[in-house]
């Protein structure tokens, strides 16, 4: 396949002077010094039109006889302080300065509660937020720290649930299949057993969901390419169409579940196209891995629920071509957890293509 014309590289050399300068610290920074050099401004113009001002020399005494004259030729009244003077702008560093601290102070557990959130919303098993700084920080840290433990209750409350319900429905769906053998309807007796087959393979579908999404697994750097190229090789021994374009370096990524979510992602691309191409491009932002293929497509309104679990498309993808809807499900959770981004968009040709975009950090 012909390789395809690299792309612009993002602007994030230059977009991260602009998220510094949008950040609460340059905000109340700007705030600050806004207010005092506003504030001396006034002062000192005030003071240099309405202040007290040097009274001139007395004139000469007069001599006898004569009256009292001009003033001396050449004298000049003495000369106001100049506006910046050394005082002013010791003044103006020394508040500058205490600006840029108290600024600081201030964004500092601001700063620190996003980040906390932000662990949060990858690992849930991230350390709590201390509980220090003013009472205004404590109390939302205090807030923040059993938001967390709710979160991690609720979320093992229905893992433990889904768990324990999937594990107690095989003993009487095994049964039912014992007990599908004695049907003497051999039409009847196919379709439960297929019903069966497809109630187990749900079961079975779900606790692998609910494994990946409580896996917490380290980052390691892989070689991205030599996995794709893994992935394909296996599809061809199976009697696949599977090609690979393109080349990346080296990432930063969680083994396991980047695996899982290729997988996925080029199972469900073979199951409605005969050929599938694992397009790869890199830059020194991110990694784009796109799987490509020209089957039925995904209609526009569609490309974000098919990512929910157990969602199915009608038509040429139904629940006869295989699958129980969490395939997709699990591709975009593994995505998420190593801070990247899923999506689908028209194949140019007809057909879906599958964007996944994993950041270099």
């Amino acid at each position: 396949m012909s390789a395809t014309s690299p792309e612009p590289a993002p602007l994030g050399a230059k977009e991260r002077p602009l998220k510094r300068a949008d950040s609460l610290f340059a905000r109340l920074f700007g705030v600050f010094l806004l207010a005092i050099v506003i504030a001396h401004l006034l002062a000192f113009a005030w003071f240099r039109h309405y202040g007290p001002h040097m009274p001139p020399p007395p004139p000469p005494p007069p001599s006898e006889g004569f009256e009292r004259g001009p003033p001396p030729e050449g004298f000049r009244p003495p000369p106001r302080p100049p506006f910046w003077n050394a005082p002013f702008v010791f003044q103006l560093l020394a508040l500058v300065l205490a600006a840029g601290i108290g600024a600081r102070l201030l964004a500092r557990p601001v700063r620190r509660m996003g980040n906390a959130a932000l662990r949060l919303s990858e690992d849930l098993d991230s350390p709590p937020l201390p509980e220090t700084g003013p009472y205004e920080a404590r109390q939302a840290a205090r807030a923040f720290n059993r938001m967390r433990e709710r979160i991690r209750e609720q979320v093992r409350q229905r893992s433990r649930m889904l768990v324990a319900v999937s594990h107690d429905l095989r003993t009487p769906l095994s049964r039912l299949r014992l007990r599908v053998e004695e049907v003497d309807n051999p039409q009847l007796r196919t379709r439960i057993s297929q019903d069966l087959a497809e109630m187990i393979s749900m079961l079975d579908s779900t606790l692998h969901y609910l494994q990946q999404e409580r896996a917490s697994e380290p980052q390691q750097w892989l070689d991205v390419k030599a996995l794709v190229d893994s992935l394909a090789e296996d599809a061809c021994e199976r009697g696949e169409d599977v090609g690979v374009d393109g080349y990346c370096a080296p990432l930063k990524v969680q083994p396991m579940a980047l695996r899982s979510c290729l997988n996925n992602l080029l199972d469900n691309a073979l199951r409605y196209a005969s050929d599938v191409c694992i397009e790869l491009r890199d830059d020194p932002h991110e990694v784009e891995i796109r799987v490509r293929d020209h089957g039925p497509g995904i209609p526009a309104e569609l490309r974000e629920q098919v990512f929910e679990p157990f969602f199915r498309l009608e038509g040429s993808r139904n629940r006869n071509s295989g699958g129980v809807g969490l395939g997709l499900a699990i591709a975009r959770d593994a995505a998420r957890r190593q801070g990247g981004e899923l999506f689908f968009e028209e194949t140019l040709g007809g057909g879906a293509t599958a964007v996944l975009r994993l950041p270099r950090t």
